[in-house]
């Protein structure tokens, strides 16, 4: 059955990358969420997508010019009442020990390169003891091939805007278990070929209902959405096949 990952929590509803949001994300019955981090002036792994915090925050500038304790401050919630913080990475692995839910930490290192990101993310892993439940994706594959030599036990999948030919043989080749490529970017053979060469498939992000029958038809690892509830009403209609 074809799981799903909330992006960037509950995001359809909820303040994207939010302890609000992955909360939301659990109740609404999602099979993991999906999470992007980087790092502060002070070195501190925090939950957000964009390099600057203008976007998503209270506040302006770079994440990388911020401390920790002053990120704290801003408010990451555009979509409610109530304050919420920008997380780090240790508040939402110590919540992910209270549940099963599977976890896509996107090493957003593209732009800006992270002095000692990837040890930090498999130290923080392997800390709460949850190298079994993580997939590190990123679309800096090198940061990718790295994670693996670290710590070949924790799963990892190299993001893709554009399709790319035989896909299977380029995860082998940097001992990546998954892909996660743009949804519109993977005809229906590629996906099925993909899979049966033993290579997980988790396509971003699929809000759309004709993309969510498609990859739930196709018995797809797993989407990536941002309206879990959604998908999880659509996927109801595939539970009863054979």
């Amino acid at each position: 059955m074809t799981q799903i990952f909330a992006h960037r929590g509950y995001s359809a509803s909820f303040a994207e990358n939010t302890m609000g949001a992955f909360v939301e994300a659990e109740k609404a019955r999602a099979d993991g969420i999906e999470l992007d981090v980087q790092l502060t002036k002070d070195g501190e792994i925090v939950v957000i997508h964009d390099e600057k915090v203008d976007r998503t925050t209270s506040g302006k500038g770079f994440i990388k010019d911020f401390l920790y304790k002053d990120i704290r401050k801003l408010n990451a919630n555009n979509k409610g009442v109530k304050k919420e913080s920008i997380p780090s990475l240790s508040e939402v692995l110590e919540w992910l020990k209270t549940n099963k839910l599977q976890c896509n930490i996107e090493l957003k290192n593209g732009l800006i390169t992270y002095e000692g990101m990837e040890e930090k993310v498999i130290q923080l892993v392997r800390k709460y003891g949850l190298s079994d439940r993580i997939i590190i994706s990123s679309f800096n594959h090198y940061s990718i091939v790295y994670c693996y030599r670290l710590a070949p036990e924790i799963e990892t999948a190299p993001l893709f805007i554009e399709g790319i030919y035989m896909p299977w043989i380029y995860s082998q080749s940097i001992k990546a278990k998954g892909i996660h490529p743009k949804h519109s970017a993977m005809s229906d053979n590629i996906i099925i070929n993909t899979m049966e060469n033993g290579i997980a498939v988790r396509p971003y992000t699929v809000n759309k209902d004709a993309d969510m029958h498609r990859l739930f038809n196709l018995n797809c690892t797993a989407i990536i959405t941002d309206d879990p509830v959604k998908a999880f009403k659509i996927r109801k209609q595939y539970e009863k096949r054979p």
